[in-house]
């Protein structure tokens, strides 16, 4: 009968508050489109590893890397169904969703350096276009880098005219839209998972990608040229779903708040080193052209392109992007 009594004890006490730490772990399904081995990739993992270290048990972060759970155009879908807790997706994804605001980041030539990208990232005016997914059921927590974009194709690409006729992959965004339309080309809105196949199979021409993304998915083995034009900015917004987010225990959100900064700074620290890494290893693997821009060439498509901030203005609000003007300098007048 002692037995039977400390046995029956033992499983009271296994369920008390205080043992909290004998309880499952919260899990974090933490999906992305991209390789492992990328800037985002590796930032998803220290992310990972700072939040576990710190919370000591109490949440699991699993990282699910190229798209091994859902595509581009069903990631956000899952998040806000719950399928998925945190996701980490272009700032393109955002315009279809709802919140065309994202899509001013996809504006041609708006920023010069990280150091203006990160004035807009980093500040109010940042912070402001998270807060706006609330209404979608989702939290913004940060805005990571992946890097400055080049354009590449099966021809050379020195001058505007070069682009003229070809079929060339974009996100699913109306000012990437009219930016190849600019440029004379044919945009095709396609998932990043199928660009590799879709350029070995010749149903694509060319595509924009920073450095890191093209050789980690090896497009150089499947696109002869690639002009260094650094055009547009490719980032993402780490993003969670709000309902799951909004339950979790205040501490536990603290722990993942700071981890998430850290892992930001990570992140943003080292796109710049990968995208020049992986430059330097398509150069050295022979397979692609690598041309950059003379001055006249580079000036000649930020006039043939700088029309779109024009014609977006009403698309992502013209107020958004007079403040970001102001916080970068830019002045499409003096092109």
């Amino acid at each position: 009968m002692k037995l039977q009594w400390k046995t029956l004890a033992l499983a009271a006490a296994l369920t008390l508050p205080g043992l909290a730490a004998q309880a499952d772990p919260i899990v974090i399904k933490f999906s992305h489109v991209v390789a492992a081995d990328t800037p985002k990739g590796k930032a998803a993992e220290y992310f990972k590893k700072l939040a576990e270290e710190r919370l000591k048990g109490r949440v699991k972060i699993e990282i699910y890397p190229n798209s091994q759970l859902f595509k581009d155009k069903e990631e956000l879908e899952a998040l806000q169904l719950g399928s998925v807790q945190m996701l980490a997706p272009s700032l393109a994804k955002f315009g279809p969703l709802g919140v065309k605001e994202f899509e001013v980041f996809d504006l041609p030539f708006l920023f010069d350096n990280y150091q203006e990208l990160h004035k807009v990232t980093y500040g109010a005016i940042g912070q402001g276009m998270l807060q706006k997914l609330e209404s979608k059921g989702i939290t913004g927590l940060a805005f990571w880098d992946n890097g400055f974009k080049q354009m590449s194709a099966n021809k050379p690409l020195h001058g505007v005219a070069d682009y003229k006729g070809l079929k060339m992959r974009i996100q699913a965004s109306k000012v990437l839209d009219a930016q190849m339309r600019a440029l004379g080309s044919n945009p095709q809105v396609m998932a990043f998972s199928e660009v590799y196949q879709a350029l070995q199979t010749g149903v694509v021409d060319g595509t924009e990608n920073p450095m890191s993304n093209f050789y980690t998915q090896k497009m150089h083995e499947v696109q002869k040229h690639v002009t260094l034009t650094n055009h547009g900015y490719l980032g993402y917004a780490v993003i969670v779903n709000k309902k799951f987010w909004d339950g979790l225990p205040e501490d536990v959100r603290t722990a993942l708040n700071q981890s998430m900064f850290n892992a930001t700074q990570y992140a943003n620290t080292i796109a710049q080193k990968e995208n020049e890494e992986a430059l330097a290893k398509v150069k050295a693997s022979g397979k692609t052209v690598v041309y950059e821009p003379t001055v006249a060439e580079r000036n000649e498509m930020k006039k043939a392109l700088v029309k779109v901030h024009d014609q977006m203005d009403d698309r992502v609000g013209l107020e958004l992007v007079k403040k970001i003007y102001k916080e970068t300098g830019f002045d499409p007048a003096k092109l």
